[in-house]
């Protein structure tokens, strides 16, 4: 059995392909775990359970590689009530960032 080159660049393409889905999905679920643990920790709700992709681009870590830098949406609450925008900032599968604002102060 012999196979053509371009069907070798297809198979490998395809081979790429199907890794760089799974390396998502996998960053895509630290960026969850990353902002629930945030929200324990600064005692905050993320609504609907997700993150959505914001922007993405190519960095450089601290040993000076490239990795794919992504920045995820997400909707909290303090209150239950008020839906507030932040954000979640990966560097390969590393958490450089959650970005959320302080609560209002209640005066009373």
């Amino acid at each position: 059995m012999h196979f053509t080159l371009g069907e070798i660049l297809v198979v490998l393409g395809l081979g790429a392909a199907c890794v760089w889905f799974m390396t998502s999905i996998r960053v895509r679920e630290l960026a969850v775990t990353a902002v629930t643990k945030a929200g324990q920790r600064d005692d905050f709700q993320l609504l609907d359970q997700t993150v959505q992709l914001n922007r993405l681009s190519l960095s450089r870590d601290e040993q000076r590689r490239w990795r794919v830098w992504r920045q995820y949406r997400f909707d909290y609450s303090y209150d239950g009530v008020q839906r507030h925008e932040g954000f979640v900032v990966m560097l390969g599968q590393r958490l450089q960032a959650v970005i959320v604002r302080e609560p209002e102060a209640t005066l009373h």
